[in-house]
């Protein structure tokens, strides 16, 4: 593969990180200016299993409902609404504008335009707030927002990881609703603040890409009744 090139930048909201969009011979990674490639259009199956593990369990139910923290590069949307009926809504948040821009553009193909379906609805702006508002609102929550329980991206998100956020997801899920992580490496102390929280958790171990790819981990999360 040649040389990466960048096609574009933005400030992540309330720091000094921007995102930074490279291409090389059709395919795409975004890259964070302070830390390295964060994703790229190459390696996405664990995002593929956080979507299908999660929606899963939950496509039966009578109109399912599902938040997503982070766009990313559209996979886990994507997969999320493979694995959902037509009655389903998904609703995105995504902090950055330009990450929604960039998947309406050049990187739509590589997920097969998951905007575009009408079961999606994107809010731009921190997956937070919504988290905040909503009360028993979802069935499933996904949250892929840094590389693991803390705020890599920015410091703000570590709020998503701690009891407090862990709580305000658990209050936005529906009775046996699942929130679901996702992480590039196994973390005890935060299955142990989701279970003070109350759900039942259970870790699953999944590669990034075919057989060989690195192992990443993601925690579901089950509220009760």
């Amino acid at each position: 593969m040649t040389a990466w090139q960048l096609l574009d930048t933005a400030k992540i909201p309330g720091t000094e990180n921007e995102l930074c969009l490279y291409q090389s011979e059709g395919h795409f990674s975004i890259s964070i200016n302070s830390g390295g490639q964060l994703m790229n259009t190459v390696e996405h199956a664990s995002e593929d299993s956080l979507a299908k593990l999660t929606c899963s369990k939950i496509v039966n139910r009578s109109q399912p409902r599902v938040l997503i923290g982070g766009l990313g590069m559209g996979f886990t949307l994507a997969a999320a609404l493979r694995h959902l009926g037509a009655n389903a809504e998904v609703v995105v948040g995504e902090l950055v504008p330009a990450v929604v821009t960039w998947n309406r553009g050049p990187l739509g193909e590589h997920a097969g335009y998951p905007l575009q379906d009408a079961r999606t609805t994107v809010h731009e702006g921190d997956v937070a707030k919504i988290l905040r508002a909503e009360r028993q609102a979802f069935d499933a929550i996904l949250l892929d927002v840094d590389n693991g329980p803390e705020g890599l991206t920015r410091k703000k998100n570590n709020w998503l990881y701690s009891m407090d956020g862990l709580t305000e997801s658990y209050t936005a899920l529906r009775p046996e609703g699942i929130l679901a992580v996702w992480s590039a490496g196994p973390d005890r102390n935060f299955m142990e603040r989701l279970r003070k929280v109350g759900f039942t958790v259970k870790q699953v171990r999944v590669r990034a890409a075919g057989k060989k790819g690195d192992l990443h981990a993601i925690w579901l999360a089950e509220r009760g009744t």
